[in-house]
């Protein structure tokens, strides 16, 4: 992107206040996991305790620092997800024993907008202790429970809300598409 995606604007808000509004419009506690500098004038902030290990450090860290089971995890890049989907995520989850509930949409899973149960800390910790930093291949060592795109559509929530920004053709198109939050 050539710049930190958090600090984009889109609709006159930055991709991380629409992350913020929209985890804090469903949990009681929202935390930031990232640079305490950078990020401590906008919520509480967690530092990875596994450093440059990308996306799986972070759900790591967020996940030893938390006393709650279900626990929310959105990347900052998904402006599109709407405070009904994670409200369906979360009781998707509740109905089940998984340790992951996760959607599925335009054939990948979406780890970046899943809820993790608090002992998924432990396999990710192994994970990363053994140099390994992706995300879904733990899902096979897990139960994991799959929001499939066909519920996804059934429930009306389109598969496009987990379009990430990831370039800055992305971030134009999103301007002006203007669906977003």
């Amino acid at each position: 992107m050539g710049t930190d995606k958090a600090f984009l604007g889109l609709g006159g808000v930055t991709l991380l206040g629409r992350a913020l509004n929209l985890a804090r419009s469903v949990v009681p506690r929202t935390c930031i996991i990232g640079d305490k500098e950078k990020f401590q004038n906008f919520g509480e902030v967690i530092e990875d305790v596994h450093k440059e290990c990308g996306p799986l450090g972070g759900i790591h860290a967020a996940l030893v620092n938390t006393t709650t089971d279900f626990n929310f995890i959105l990347g900052v890049d998904l402006p599109f997800v709407k405070k009904a989907f994670v409200e369906y995520l979360f009781y998707r989850a509740h109905k089940t024993s998984a340790i992951v509930t996760v959607p599925r949409a335009e054939s990948r899973l979406q780890p970046l907008c899943a809820v993790y149960r608090k002992e998924f800390a432990d396999i990710a910790q192994r994970s990363l202790h053994s140099g390994h930093n992706k995300i879904d291949p733990l899902f096979a060592e897990v139960q994991t429970e799959i929001v499939s795109e066909e519920e996804l559509a059934l429930q009306r929530f389109p598969a496009s809300m987990f379009r990430n920004l990831n370039t800055p053709a992305d971030w134009e198109q999103a301007k002006l598409d203007g669906k977003f939050g």
